[in-house]
């Protein structure tokens, strides 16, 4: 079937597939954590919306478990079909992020257009548009080679793809997510081999595009102030930052204890959401902190290297696919944790995995069932690779008995 040889038992066996067991303690240890502390952050803000103190935790439970139909059904899917209709993908996408300026369809909060209406609950599209660029980009990446290894105008096009996405997310207005697409679109473009100087070349004309986009309103522009120092107004505009600061301050070396936290009692807005690291801070201390990195970090890490891994088998597509999930879910962590420590201008980016969430639990699942599905792939691929290196020595290898058989015939 793969033609590595003459053994009919090779043959029959063949290579074969496995997830990576590290990836998955990794990102099974964060969803779990995910649902200790959105329990514990959201008790307070469920009993003061009088809808029960358990109200987020059960839904949360059923988001969760519909990311790990989602997630399951991802890891059953092969690659290849997903790399034949990435462009198609790419279409609903920005059929997608359109539809949220329709009216009735889609729905504003406050002051944003990010989510569309489905009677049931709502849907916020990027969560989606952020898993369908990945595979395009990766698609584009396997199809344009040469291109964008050696040519300026192999980069215009995904470029151009990414601009588009990000201009639509302005106008809702959704400055995180656009600075996350940006980001991530030239990681994976580097990554598949573009040189350095021909991305900084395209990057220059956008710069003041972001200038602008981060400065053109009032509101933008008191986030990027007030960060830098939140005890000035910490009543008004640094109100945020200077509650999350008390909350991961409070927490010292091993924290307050689960379910002790202060900051959570309707001090600390979105507690359950943007601001979950904080109460984790507060909670868990330090020690909790550098569990959810580490696991942050394991997950990343192991995508980077299977990615790399992906790569050097020829299993490009799963190769950049690693890639760009293990790169969405680092930013976005990275942005989420800066953002709790004041290191960065407050965004609507939750922690992944972590955060109270509909769209983003379940997308992000199916995210992670993607990129378990890239490593069971390309660890198909490393076992081919080895079945092919010992099929020399076990061609060469007389059997032991053959050589015995003929002197036996002779002897009877």
């Amino acid at each position: 079937m793969f033609g590595f040889g003459t053994s009919q038992a090779i043959k029959r066996q063949g290579p074969r597939g496995s997830y990576d067991l590290w990836l998955l303690v990794a990102l099974v240890g964060l969803a779990s954590i995910g649902v200790v502390m959105v329990t514990s952050s959201s008790i307070a803000v469920a009993d003061s919306s009088h809808v029960g103190a358990f109200y987020y935790l059960k839904k949360d439970l059923l988001f969760l478990a519909l990311g790990a139909v989602a997630a399951g059904m991802a890891m059953r899917t092969e690659l290849k079909l997903l790399e034949k209709y990435a462009f198609h993908l790419m279409l609903v996408a920005f059929v997608l992020l359109l539809a949220v300026f329709v009216p009735h369809l889609g729905m504003r909060i406050n002051g944003a257009h990010r989510w569309l209406n489905l009677v049931v609950t709502s849907f916020q599209p990027v969560e989606a548009v952020k898993l369908i660029l990945v595979v395009y980009l990766a698609s584009y990446l396997v199809r344009h080679r040469d291109s964008i290894e050696t040519k300026f105008l192999g980069l215009i096009k995904p470029i151009a793809v990414a601009g588009i996405i990000v201009l639509l997310l302005l106008a809702q207005p959704d400055f995180g997510s656009a600075t996350l697409v940006i980001s991530v679109t030239i990681a994976m473009v580097w990554l598949g081999g573009a040189r350095p100087i021909y991305l900084f070349v395209m990057g220059l004309p956008l710069m003041p595009l972001l200038v602008i986009a981060a400065t053109g309103e009032s509101y933008r522009v008191k986030r990027l102030t007030s960060f830098m120092n939140p005890w000035e107004h910490p009543f008004t505009d640094g109100f945020q930052l200077t509650q999350s600061l008390m909350a991961i301050g409070r927490g010292e070396w091993t924290g307050v204890g689960l379910g002790s936290s202060v900051l959570k009692l309707s001090y600390l807005p979105e507690a359950h959401t943007d601001f979950i690291f904080a109460v984790i801070g507060e909670e868990l201390g330090l020690v909790g902190v550098m569990l959810v990195m580490g696991l942050f970090a394991l997950a990343v890490g192991r995508g980077l290297y299977l990615g790399l891994k992906g790569v050097e088998v020829g299993q490009r597509f799963a190769g950049y696919v690693a890639f760009g999930i293990s790169l969405m879910l680092a930013m976005q962590a990275i942005v989420s944790v800066g953002v709790n420590l004041g290191a960065l201008p407050t965004k609507g980016l939750t922690l992944p995995l972590i955060s109270y969430g509909g769209s983003s639990m379940v997308l992000t699942c199916a995210m992670a069932g993607v990129l378990l599905r890239a490593t069971w792939e390309i660890n198909r691929a490393l076992d081919a690779r080895q079945m092919a290196k010992r099929m020399p020595e076990a061609v060469a290898a007389p059997d032991v008995n053959d050589a015995v058989r003929p002197r036996e015939a002779a002897v009877a």
